[in-house]
């Protein structure tokens, strides 16, 4: 059965998507710890990110650093934190979360409400920064 990812992947379910290329897509995160906080999947059905083969691996991460630059361009924060847990969906991720201090990079901090408009407002922002 088809993970949510790869549901957002295909279109079956829409997402605010930032980039993607023929092996990642990077979508906001529509419970996000921050302002653009953006999930970077690989487009191969995957449970772990260790299970990943290096290569893909490798390249996974360096998408996932070109997404950062971009959100570090467009949303006002003093770092882009990386985080992978791995337990929230089957499917291998890396969060990128806006931060200004360690504690922003907990999980358990409330999630922001954010309307629609403001969504497509932030992806437009890290979208052209990624340009």
């Amino acid at each position: 059965m088809a993970t949510i990812f790869s549901k957002i992947i295909s279109g079956d379910i829409p997402s605010y998507k930032i980039a993607e290329n023929d092996k990642f897509y990077a979508f906001l995160d529509i419970n996000p710890m921050a302002k653009g906080h953006t999930l970077v999947v690989p487009k191969q059905e995957t449970d772990y990110i260790f299970d990943l083969d290096d290569t893909l691996l490798g390249e996974m991460i360096i998408f996932a650093k070109q997404i950062a630059i971009a959100i570090e361009k467009a949303i006002s924060c003093k770092r882009v934190g990386m985080m992978v847990i791995g337990l929230e969906v089957p499917h291998a991720h890396i969060h990128l979360v806006p931060i200004q201090k360690e504690g922003d990079l907990n999980l358990s901090n409330p999630k922001l409400k954010l309307s629609s408009d403001e969504f497509i407002e932030i992806a437009d922002k890290i979208k052209e920064a990624f340009q």
